[in-house]
C-alpha cells in the first residue's frame, strides 16, 4: 500500500478530556470506517504523514473520540490538533448499491443524455437533504442535484450522465 493510496476521512478538531483522546470530525456520512478501523495516518501541515494504531473509537456527537496507541495524557496529543486523519482505501467498507466515496466521483467526466459535454467533476457540497455535484468546463460551473433520477454514475468508466430537468442549466 502506498501513499498514493490514502484518502482523507477528517481533521482532528480537538483533545477530549485529559486521557489522550482525539476529537475528529469526520468527512463523510458515515464515522463506520473510522470507528473500526485498527490503524490510521495522520498528517500535518507540512505534509508529513505518520500511522498510528487505534485502540479505541467511540461516537461523540457528531464526532469520533479516538485513542491512540501510546497516548495516554492530554500533553502528548495536543499537538495532534489540527491535522487531517487518513485511512488506506483498502480499510474503507464496500459503500452500499447507488452510494459512492466522494474521491471515486472527483474528476469524472460529466455529460447530458443529450451529450453536453459539462466537463469534469470539480467538487461535491454538502448539504441537509442531498449533496450537490459541481461539474467545471470552460470555467463555467454547473451545480448539480444528486438524486437518482437525475445522476447514474458508472465508476469504471469514470462518467456521470445527467438528466437535466427543465431549468436545471438555464440561467
Amino acid at each position: 500500500m502506498t501513499a498514493d493510496n490514502l484518502i482523507l476521512m477528517g481533521k482532528i478538531a480537538a483533545t477530549h478530556g485529559i486521557k489522550g483522546q482525539l476529537r475528529i470530525v469526520p468527512y463523510s456520512g458515515s464515522a463506520d470506517n473510522l470507528l473500526l478501523c485498527k490503524s490510521l495516518f495522520v498528517r500535518d501541515a507540512k505534509g508529513r504523514l505518520e500511522q498510528f494504531e487505534v485502540t479505541s473509537a467511540a461516537i461523540h456527537g457528531r464526532k469520533i473520540l479516538v485513542t491512540l496507541q501510546g497516548y495516554a495524557g492530554i500533553n502528548q496529543v495536543l499537538h495532534f490538533v489540527g491535522n487531517e486523519v487518513l485511512l488506506y482505501k483498502e480499510q474503507l467498507s464496500t459503500p452500499e448499491e447507488g452510494e459512492y466515496y466522494w474521491n471515486d466521483l472527483i474528476g469524472m467526466k460529466v455529460v447530458t443524455t443529450d451529450g453536453v459535454d459539462l466537463g469534469t467533476l470539480d467538487s461535491i457540497i454538502e448539504t441537509g437533504s442531498n449533496d450537490v455535484y459541481v461539474a467545471v468546463a470552460n470555467g463555467r460551473e454547473y451545480l448539480i442535484p444528486a438524486l437518482t433520477d437525475t445522476v447514474s454514475i458508472d465508476v469504471e468508466a469514470k462518467l456521470m450522465t445527467v438528466t437535466p430537468f427543465e431549468g436545471l442549466f438555464d440561467l
